[in-house]
């Protein structure tokens, strides 16, 4: 026990100072390939082609970056003559199209509950929610706060594509959450349902079943993306406009 009391005098804080100031350390997000300019059509093509989900659409020498259909397999990135240029960033939260008040109320900013739903999560996405808890990224100092109960809820935080086992209790979930109440599909699997896709075990995201307020793709998106999607479900920062998501210049 005297050990780590030393250890802690001599080495100080060690929880990231996010969002006040953007984390640098290594190894706190993988990155993510970003629409890039190629000398040929033909690299843009096998760009495209390489890709196992439709990320990566050819238009001419440019191969953009469709982040929501991006799985993170780095098939772009090593398994390409000419890889697409790779970006370490976090910051990924994207608004869906959907008509909302905006984000949660400011009364909710220092107290936001969130309740977790694994609909059909390979365990990817659900570690990296659990990551949030630990000293590291330390989210309670940011007045979140994991609840079991959904009738305590603010914000639904959803993992998985939503497989027909878990469609009922992810709808009894949202039902049971008071509003103002906001949804938020964490990885691509909840966006548009990843490498699952839309089958007759599989809703194809989140959005099949319920309402989404806000999209952080990834797969699976690493903890500072969750917790920049936290951040901007109640306001404190504001959603990556679709364009820069989507067809971003490297």
């Amino acid at each position: 026990m005297s050990f780590w009391f030393w250890h802690g005098l001599r080495n100080g804080v060690r929880t990231t100072r996010y969002p006040r100031v953007l984390e640098s350390a290594i190894g706190v997000s993988p990155g993510r390939p970003v629409t890039t300019k190629f000398d040929s059509a033909t690299d843009a093509d096998d760009a495209a082609s390489n890709c196992p989900t439709g990320a990566i659409v050819a238009n001419g020498k440019n191969a953009m970056v469709v982040l929501r259909n991006c799985v993170h397999c780095q098939r772009c990135r090593f398994g390409l003559s000419h890889p697409l240029t790779w970006q370490v960033d976090y910051e990924w939260t994207a608004a869906t199209h959907r008509e909302i008040a905006g984000p949660l109320p400011a009364a909710y900013r220092r107290s936001t509950h969130i309740v977790v739903v694994d609909a059909g999560d390979c365990g990817a996405c659900l570690r990296e929610v659990k990551q949030l808890n630990n000293p590291f990224y330390n989210m309670h100092r940011l007045g979140f706060f994991l609840t079991a109960t959904p009738r305590a809820a603010d914000v639904l935080l959803v993992v998985g594509p939503v497989s027909e086992n878990m469609r009922g209790p992810l709808i009894k979930t949202y039902e049971a959450m008071p509003t103002p109440k906001r949804v938020v599909a964490v990885g691509t699997c909840a966006i548009t349902g990843g490498v699952f896709g839309h089958t007759f075990m599989s809703a194809g995201g989140v959005a099949s079943v319920l309402p989404v307020d806000l999209e952080i793709p990834g797969e699976p998106p690493p903890p500072l993306a969750i917790l920049h999607g936290l951040l901007v479900a109640t306001g404190r920062k504001p959603p990556v406009p679709s364009e820069e998501t989507t067809e971003r210049e490297a």
